[in-house]
């Protein structure tokens, strides 16, 4: 039996948790799954299932050949659409993932500019505040905010987003503004939960290092800034999230000269999706986006 036809049916069982649904899944039958399947763990010579009347479930030879599985059938579809569409326009299904608030704010205009410019385009996005395993969840381009993690993605470094220290008015008046990083730690600080929680109020000054704990954490941006305006404490969050805010007054930048460092923007994808016309378009015009929201 086709051994990528295997591959597929192995995968679909895995995420179906059966061979009837995975049948169902793939147009197939459950024979021919079950079949499949057989093939495959004779081929291998392990296991990759435990079978019972009531559920199927994966062995752990099963459960660490999975993304193996996956990371090859995404290969192999990418390069498949490539070598199709290499000179072609965009089109098809582009699969998006981004930060809430930066998605709202810099992706969407971008995704909607790109399907009114190319009909054959459809866009899904996946606006959340943690970082998503791109393979598993069928993401062609993801976009990471902060220092990325080792891995075989391609990534393209698109702009720089700046940590900014703020406080509402109110708070400022009650508690005063510090004049240093280290009063931080006789103040209500406001923190969030996500990729950045960890290093979010490890701040740098000189030859010493702060490491203070937020009294209030939350696990949403607009929460974190709605607090901060409320005048609950002063907050650690980025330029773009913060930027109506400190225009309107609503917020008030601390410390200036000791703000933390920048962070890079990076799109990040399977290295065989560079080459879809629709992953090129949405690079290409996401470092324009960037460019021209001083970003860049």
């Amino acid at each position: 039996m086709d051994r990528l036809l295997t591959l597929e049916m192995f995968v679909a069982v895995a995420d179906e948790g059966g061979f009837a649904a995975a049948a169902r899944k793939l147009n197939s039958s459950p024979p021919a799954v079950t079949r499949g399947i057989a093939a495959l763990e004779a081929r291998l010579g392990t296991i990759l299932f435990h079978r019972s009347t009531r559920a199927v479930a994966l062995t752990d030879a099963g459960a660490a050949f999975l993304d193996q599985a996956r990371r090859i059938l995404a290969d192999l579809a990418g390069a498949e659409r490539a070598l199709r569409g290499a000179a072609a326009v965009p089109g098809g299904q582009l699969h998006l993932t981004a930060p809430v608030m930066f998605g709202r704010l810099h992706v969407l205009p971008v995704a909607g500019a790109l399907i009114a410019a190319h009909p054959a385009l459809a866009v899904r996005m996946m606006l959340i505040d943690r970082n998503v395993r791109i393979v598993e969840e069928g993401i062609d381009v993801a976009v990471r905010i902060g220092a990325l993690a080792d891995s075989g993605l391609k990534a393209v470094r698109i702009g720089w987003v700046r940590q900014m220290l703020v406080a509402s008015p109110a708070y400022l008046a009650r508690r005063g503004a510090p004049q240093a990083i280290a009063e931080l730690a006789g103040h209500e600080l406001i923190g969030t939960m996500g990729p950045r929680a960890a290093g979010e109020w490890q701040l740098a000054s000189g030859k010493w290092r702060l490491d203070p704990r937020p009294r209030l954490v939350l696990n949403t941006v607009d929460g974190a800034l709605a607090a901060a305006e409320a005048g609950l404490g002063i907050a650690n969050l980025l330029s773009y999230q913060i930027a109506d805010a400190l225009d309107a007054g609503r917020l008030i930048a601390l410390l200036a000269d000791e703000q933390p460092p920048p962070l890079p923007v990076h799109l990040l994808f399977e290295p065989s999706r560079a080459g879809l016309p629709a992953v090129r378009a949405f690079v290409d015009a996401m470092k324009a986006r960037m460019r021209t929201a001083g970003l860049g």
